[in-house]
């Protein structure tokens, strides 16, 4: 058990930290730039037009939202502009969550009540 009193040592956690954001940002750097020589510089979605003086509002999205999965091709990447890139991963937060765009499972299943269903009765009875 730790030492209340005793400060914790926080240079390891530091290093692991600061080596994750190195690999991060190099494999950030690798298929940007990669993704940016093999694709047109255009967003995929709204077909804005890129040059090299805004090019930093282009973004790499990843397809199958898994930015491990890399393919020397570039399959699973589409430039995006950053507008456009926001909105693709609000819309896959809102499906994960069951969103599914705007409308809940439960008002998409079909009625099964039928507030008429004995009308045809309840008319052909007479009043008393």
């Amino acid at each position: 058990m730790a030492d209340k009193n005793k400060p914790m040592d926080t240079s390891r956690l530091d290093r692991v930290v600061a080596e994750a954001r190195r690999e991060a940002d190099k494999r950030m750097a690798g298929y940007r730039e990669q993704s940016l020589r093999i694709h047109p510089w255009i967003c995929g979605r709204c077909g804005r037009e890129f040059t090299r003086q805004n090019l930093h509002e282009l973004t790499v999205h990843h397809k199958d939202h898994n930015h491990d999965n890399n393919p020397p091709d570039g399959s699973n990447w589409e430039n995006l502009c950053l507008y456009c890139h926001d909105n693709e991963h609000q819309r896959y937060v809102d499906q994960v969550r069951g969103y599914g765009g705007g409308t809940s499972s439960a008002q998409s299943a079909p009625a099964t009540h039928n507030p008429f269903e004995n009308l045809k009765d309840l008319l052909s009875k007479k009043d008393p």
